[in-house]
């Protein structure tokens, strides 16, 4: 038995170093080099092979095809600024993210041009991710990027979850929602899928350019106005006429293939845990909701834990992952996961013996340039000895701010792949 209140983790293995080894065990689980060879198909007998591709892991996934690839291949990704990746055959072209712009429209329109003409004998192999949303833009008629943009931006303010963005957006589009397996006419489709939401649901990922849609223009306007979207009153009324339009894919070989998610990252990271002494607890894989909501909640379990050994004891790691949201009321700076951080913080409030990290797999959470943070049993202490007061930072929507000046930010540069948030609660001693 170990007394009341003392630690149990392994006396060689300090807290934050625990955290980084789950995390790295994490990214590695999901490294598109790692999980795009096993799903590659066979290469046509006497077609083209196309490559085409979407997303924040697009460039590292078709790095990935061509290492492993045995015939002729050509095509082109995009993926986000800094996201690139060493491919020879295939173009890489770098685009806008979170809010698309002119070099995301013109990769849309030479990867259509690319797809059209194919045969039944030729082969579209189709590399989607997070991201693609945006980097993959090109709008319907009578929908001008600029009107798509500024959509996008009052959705990425609103809170609104990525399935109701998402639908949005299939609709102002002229290639997401299976237009480009239209596109690609009778030839085979294999589309393989990193999985950034919650669900791993593929039509989502990238707004399925490559899958059937099932929802409505009505679904996409009921959601704008649900959130109070600013829509010129030309698009509102084409939102409002009655469709017959169906994806149709005129191949029945088009093969989807899910290949990392949130889950597998979990995964990876509960068997480091285990190896390094820890009892891990996966919370879930498809956590949603305001960010700070979710920390005040991974607070309250980790404080279970810690004070009564429920529902595991300690050490022990919580685990989740999922897309939580923000809805900005303040002018500060900061991504879901610092933000998570810091409601965290404030919920804990210097409780002992718990340390956090939350980071965004890609490598950039929200629009700044760390992957997330790292928080400490002092954090809060640290704060005060600065003057910076947790609760104003959070009602400012200012994490980032409040972790740059404790220098507890987490840089990892471009990770190119992305299963979305990754939070591990670490509990380090029961007192029960």
């Amino acid at each position: 038995m170990f007394e009341k209140g003392q630690s149990i983790m392994p006396a060689s293995i300090a807290p934050e170093a625990c955290l980084n080894a789950v995390f790295a065990a994490a990214l590695t689980a999901v490294d598109p080099l790692v999980v795009v060879p096993p799903f590659l198909p066979a290469p046509p007998r006497s077609g083209r092979t196309v490559v085409i591709g979407a997303g924040k892991a697009a460039a590292r996934m078709a790095q990935a095809v061509e290492q492993h690839w045995t015939g002729e291949i050509e095509g082109l990704v995009v993926t986000r600024y800094g996201h690139g990746a060493d491919c020879r055959r295939i173009e890489v072209i770098e685009a806008g993210h979170p809010v698309p712009d002119e070099a995301g429209a013109q990769a849309a329109r030479r990867i259509l041009d690319l797809v059209s003409g194919l045969g039944p004998e030729d082969l579209v192999l189709c590399l989607m991710s997070g991201g693609g949303s945006s980097l993959l833009t090109m709008p319907t008629d009578g929908v001008s990027l600029a009107e798509k943009r500024a959509i996008n931006q009052a959705l990425l303010r609103s809170g609104a979850p990525i399935s109701d963005m998402n639908c949005v957006r299939r609709h102002l589009s002229a290639i997401k929602g299976g237009r480009l397996a239209d596109a690609c006419g009778p030839a085979q489709i294999v589309t393989l899928v990193i999985s950034d939401v919650p669900g791993d649901d593929p039509a989502i990922v990238a707004s399925g350019p490559t899958i059937p849609d099932a929802s409505t223009p009505a679904d996409a306007l009921a959601i704008l106005e649900r959130y109070a979207i600013p829509v010129p009153d030309h698009i509102r009324a084409m939102l409002r006429k009655p469709t017959d339009r169906k994806a149709i894919v005129h191949n029945p070989f088009n093969r989807v293939s899910v290949i990392a998610s949130a889950q597998h990252a979990l995964e990876a990271a509960a068997q480091k845990a285990r190896e390094l002494g820890l009892t891990p607890l996966i919370l879930s894989n498809r956590i949603e909701g305001e960010s700070r909501d979710v920390g005040a909640v991974h607070a309250a379990i980790a404080r279970q834990i810690r004070d009564f050994g429920q529902p595991v004891s300690a050490p022990a790691l919580l685990l989740s992952g999922g897309e939580t949201t923000v809805s900005v009321r303040g002018n500060g700076r900061g991504g879901r996961n610092v933000e998570f951080l810091l409601s965290l913080a404030a919920s804990l409030d210097g409780c002992a013996d718990i340390h956090a990290l939350a980071c965004d797999t890609d490598g950039i959470d929200g629009s700044e340039d760390n992957a997330g943070a790292i928080l400490r049993p002092d954090t809060l202490e640290r704060a005060r000895a600065l003057g910076l007061s947790a609760g104003d930072h959070l009602a400012g929507n200012d994490a980032y701010s409040f972790f740059a000046k404790l220098d507890d930010l987490i840089v990892t540069g471009p990770t190119r792949t992305n299963v979305n948030d990754f939070r591990a609660v670490l509990v380090t001693a029961s007192h029960a």
